[in-house]
């Protein structure tokens, strides 16, 4: 049984019944039994045995484990690293900045309703899922699992996640693809405030790897329309500096630096294949997510896809 989601402030129960009509598909081929929804490119399965889990109607009774049955008068069915057709390895970014919200919530607060959601529906369909935090070190690390159990500790671990630091997202992508060697659906849930064209080389390794990438570019309201009006003092929340500034003097250079920023980013994903969804953090997440699930059912047979963000908005999902 899934954990009960009425516990936990970013999952909302509701909206996860409305979510769980739509499959989460890769959009590229996955390892693992050919009888699951996900294609695969090898038959059979693999040796290496994972865990086990209760017998339902419809699993391949050759995988019933009669001396389990034996011991506890219940089927069980034992799984292999294989039978995952799809892992989802969902990376989270714990840097500082993540902390800033010009409104209560955070874009901190904003991922963990994505990534628990993702997790959340990975798992309920058989698939697994797990967690990276990256900061200025890989702070949190739970590799995919697919049992409630894993579940409810993927929600503590989110739970306990605070910002801090600056961000060391592009090293970090580099080790995960350096020891992640099982091809998944990584899906990055960041700010993205790191230089461009080095954070192409991370995802390019990724996709190198076999990986199927996608990425959630979080932007508060208020780093897009810098609506200040008085003399402000800015911090950078992830190294403590700070400048004070007339918001008039720097407003023009902030608004041409910025669409430069998320163009040269969305210009990149594009180039690398990636699934990128850029959203403003005052959206609803339900339609976020629906956005991201459709758009994978309706193109997974297509390795690669164009990017759905409309160029021309600086705001918005895609």
């Amino acid at each position: 049984m899934i954990p009960q989601a009425q516990h936990r402030d970013f999952l909302d129960p509701q909206m996860l019944v409305r979510l769980s009509s739509i499959p989460l598909y890769s959009r590229q081929a996955m390892l693992g039994n050919v009888s699951g929804m996900h294609a695969s490119p090898h038959r059979g399965s693999s040796v290496e045995f994972a865990e086990y889990r209760r017998y339902v109607p419809g699993d391949d009774l050759r995988r019933l484990d009669w001396r389990a049955y034996g011991r506890s008068d219940r089927f069980y069915v034992k799984e292999f690293e294989a039978d995952t057709n799809l892992r989802c390895h969902l990376i989270l970014d714990t840097s500082g900045s993540m902390g800033y919200g010009s409104t209560a919530a955070t874009k901190l607060s904003f991922a963990r309703r994505i990534i628990a959601t993702l997790a959340h529906l990975a798992i309920q369909q058989g698939d697994a899922a797990g967690l990276t935090g990256i900061g200025e070190t890989i702070t949190e690390t739970l590799p995919p699992r697919r049992t409630p159990s894993h579940l409810r500790v993927m929600f503590d671990v989110l739970q306990n996640i605070r910002p801090g630091g600056g961000t060391q997202l592009v090293q970090r992508i580099h080790e995960f693809a350096d020891t992640t060697r099982q091809r998944a659906l990584v899906v990055i849930v960041s700010d993205l405030f790191v230089e461009p064209a080095e954070l192409r080389r991370a995802i390019d390794h990724l996709r190198f790897c076999k990986h199927d990438v996608a990425a959630f570019h979080l932007i508060d309201r208020e780093e897009i329309d810098f609506t200040f009006s008085r003399p402000t003092r800015f911090v950078d929340m992830e190294s403590d500096e700070y400048v004070f500034a007339d918001p008039n003097d720097i407003a023009p250079q902030y608004h041409r630096a910025m669409t430069e920023y998320l163009t040269s980013i969305r210009q990149m994903m594009l180039e690398s294949a990636v699934d990128y969804h850029r959203v403003i953090t005052d959206q609803d997440v339900e339609i976020v997510l629906r956005r991201f699930l459709v758009g994978r059912a309706g193109g997974r047979q297509a390795v690669a896809e164009t990017s759905p963000i409309d160029s021309s908005s600086v705001g918005g999902v895609g």
